[in-house]
């Protein structure tokens, strides 16, 4: 079941991608009204279908976040069905101009795990990293904000320009274009940090033609054990160093993958290796302390998110996890 929700999730969240904003174009439903009648179902059958998969995986399959977290995604859940059945019902009385509204309110709230998304990297390209939350345990202030503002705040301002369009006032009119430029500058600066931190690294890693060293050694490590794995990191690294991939998040990968196994010494000794090859990234050793933090050992653990932090003075999680560990 929780597997089988995850694929509702996802699968949904691709039709919705898909039909969502082909349903707001107007020459579309002028022309075409037949597919925009069929596009508009498909539409709302996902957005049931997302939503629903998305409140299983909050309070029955489990994820990250705290209990306010799932009541404000649990929230959003019920606000996308109530406005599903509202826009189907008036357009099945033919009452236009009503379904109209709703369908955008629709809209906006099933659009809300996409804000929350643009929001969040927004943060981190200001900040300069994560802000008011422990991005270990994911919770926090701001994601509690969060889990409510990424759907309540847009539809504000939808319903800021639907009664600026019933009461055509001056000071109506530029207070909703003003809040809709306002989020449309939000949305672009989110979209380009979304873009440097996820989309550009991801399409490049797709045009390397090295092979990843992470998956290299997860099998060896699967079929020899760890020790195996780190000679053959040697060798390869010493005998083709432009055949595999060994830049630094490829060992950090597999580190947190064996981390989530409680693979506890494997981690260590894979983000040991990381250490050594990238000796002055701060990243690395606040991955290693992270290891041995879960391991149980608590002294190497302040030691790795003291280097950490020496070298990012900035690092803001590291400075978390040594109050956490109650390094002075």
């Amino acid at each position: 079941m929780g597997n089988f929700a995850v694929a509702m999730h996802l699968a949904s969240a691709v039709a919705i991608m898909l039909s969502g904003g082909v349903q707001l174009v107007p020459a579309v439903r002028s022309r075409f009204p037949i597919f925009h009648r069929w596009n508009g179902r498909i539409y709302m059958l996902a957005a049931v279908a997302l939503s629903g998969a998305g409140v299983y995986m909050h309070w029955i399959r489990g994820s990250v976040g705290d209990v306010i977290q799932k009541v404000g995604g649990s929230l959003n859940a019920l606000l996308i069905w109530l406005f599903a059945a509202m826009a189907l019902r008036y357009a099945l009385a033919r009452d236009f101009r009503t379904h109209r509204r709703w369908a955008l309110r629709l809209f906006i709230v099933v659009s809300g795990s996409w804000f929350y998304r643009i929001v969040l990297f927004l943060s981190f390209l200001i900040f300069k990293g994560p802000i008011g939350f422990d991005p270990t345990t994911f919770q926090g202030p701001f994601l509690t904000f969060m889990a409510f503002a990424n759907y309540l705040f847009p539809l504000a301002i939808l319903e800021l320009y639907l009664r600026a369009q019933d009461h055509p006032g001056v000071f109506q009119r530029l207070a909703a274009a003003g809040m809709l430029f306002v989020l449309t500058l939000v949305m672009v600066a989110g979209l380009f940090a979304v873009t440097m931190a996820i989309w550009v690294p991801d399409v490049k890693a797709g045009f390397d033609p090295r092979r990843s060293i992470d998956q290299a050694l997860s099998a060896t490590i699967a079929s020899g054990g760890i020790d195996q794995a780190v000679k053959q990191y040697h060798d390869l690294k010493t005998a083709q160093p432009a055949v595999y991939n060994f830049d630094e998040d490829q060992l950090n990968v597999l580190g947190y993958q064996l981390l989530r196994a409680n693979k506890f010494q494997e981690a260590i000794r894979i983000l040991q290796l990381n250490v050594e090859a990238y000796p002055q990234s701060s990243n690395v050793y606040d991955s290693l302390g992270e290891a041995y933090m879960d391991a149980g050992d608590k002294p190497l653990a302040i030691t790795n998110y003291r280097k950490s932090l020496a070298l990012n003075p900035k690092n803001v999680g590291a400075v978390k996890m040594l109050q956490k560990l109650g390094a002075p």
